[in-house]
């Protein structure tokens, strides 16, 4: 029997507040995090992910300031990402308060990092970011890029994930760029890609609009739904994606 479908809001970080675009451009102001975190705890989220959108493109580490923050004020696990380079990185956000790690860019330039991390800190704690859009690097016919999606990678985005989970990843947060912000739904080809590359937990992320797409992820393999602006501007209820969850036959917490 597959574990409870999760079901995470994501706070896209970006000078201390949060942040929501398309397609990773257009970045406009969707709240206080704190604030958004709180709201997320008492509607019934199961984790929140908490990423430095510009930590990568600026050349920094995520804000451990604000993470300690955010940490104290909530009970849920936190996954965060932005700027981690290396295993003490990682560490030192463990100590901030993160149950989770996510990598995304740094792991491509340097691969052996996901072991790495992995060794320092468990694969459990360790989840691969891969943004990734319509391509021709590979079999699978999505492309992994890097730089908050600025930059192609040259690597097929099925490989690049069999090939981290070999290295010791837990989980891999999918991020569809062609879908991001557009609330067109989830894209379920992607999934479906690489559910067959890989076992590891997949958590779908761009382009949910409504509550029955959370369940049509699920459907195609997501182990755990994903989305930012649908959540923070009230277009849809926590509550209600895990109704619709549970009306297509998967568990929730």
């Amino acid at each position: 029997m597959r574990d409870p479908i999760r079901v995470i809001p994501c706070l896209d970080l970006d000078g201390g507040r949060v942040v929501k675009g398309v397609r990773f451009a257009d970045l406009q102001d969707a709240g206080d995090p704190v604030e958004l975190a709180h709201r997320y705890v008492t509607e019934g989220a199961d984790e929140l992910t908490f990423l430095d959108v510009s930590a990568t493109l600026e050349g920094r580490s995520t804000t451990l300031d604000a993470l300690s923050a955010l940490a104290a004020e909530i009970s849920i696990p936190i996954t965060v990402g932005g700027g981690v380079r290396s295993a003490a990185d990682a560490a030192r956000l463990r100590e901030a308060g993160a149950a989770k790690i996510s990598v995304n860019t740094a792991a491509i330039a340097r691969p052996e990092l996901l072991t790495e991390i992995a060794r320092e800190c468990g694969s459990e704690a360790l989840v691969l970011s891969i943004d990734a859009r319509r391509g021709d690097a590979g079999n699978s016919g999505f492309d992994v890029t890097t730089h908050g999606g600025k930059r192609g990678a040259g690597i097929d985005a099925a490989e690049w994930a069999a090939q981290a989970q070999a290295a010791g990843v837990g989980e891999i947060l999918l991020n569809s760029i062609d879908a991001d912000g557009t609330k067109e739904g989830f894209d379920l080809e992607m999934l479906r890609a690489l559910r067959k590359a890989t076992t590891c937990p997949l958590i779908a992320s761009g382009g949910a609009g409504r509550a029955e797409h959370f369940a049509e992820a699920a459907q195609a393999g997501a182990d755990a739904v994903l989305a930012a602006s649908v959540f923070h501007f009230g277009i849809v209820r926590i509550a209600d994606v895990k109704a619709g969850l549970r009306q297509a036959g998967f568990q929730v917490v």
